[in-house]
């Protein structure tokens, strides 16, 4: 890991500490959307870094899984700050088809799924009707 990957890393690591997702001095959507993008390239970037175990296929699937899933919180960032229409929609293709992959990824080399959760889109079970839960990397 770099060392601006590992300060960033700590830095959104005190900041979890203290209860915060974002520092105080970022007000703007844009400034919001960098500071998130920033937490989730540092945790996929962590998440990437795995001990080799011999067996390319489960190593190749180790690094490609925390890929995938940093282009889902990606996209999930995005669907919190952008309004651009045309890249919502993209973000919610790019939610699906990585989930899509991490699932044909885990079932190549024998893993269980996990259990099924709501669209991302969709509201939490306990919300209540007409609220609207969480808005939940490049196409392959």
């Amino acid at each position: 890991m770099s060392i601006s990957s590992r300060k960033s890393v700590i830095r959104f690591a005190v900041l979890a500490a203290l209860g915060l997702s974002t520092p105080l001095a970022a007000s703007t959507p844009s400034e919001q959307f960098l500071v998130e993008n920033d937490a989730v390239m540092a945790r996929m970037h962590a998440a990437m870094e795995i001990q080799p175990t011999g067996d390319i296929d489960r190593d190749f699937v180790a690094m490609m899984i925390p890929h995938h899933q940093g282009g889902i919180d990606m996209a999930v960032a995005v669907l919190r700050h952008s309004n651009n229409e045309q890249i919502r929609r993209l973000a919610q293709e790019i939610i699906v088809e990585q989930q899509q992959e991490i699932a044909a990824l885990r079932l190549a080399v024998g893993e269980p799924l996990p259990a099924s959760y709501p669209a991302p889109t969709s509201p939490p079970p306990t919300a209540p009707v007409g609220v609207e839960g969480p808005r939940r990397h490049h196409e392959g």
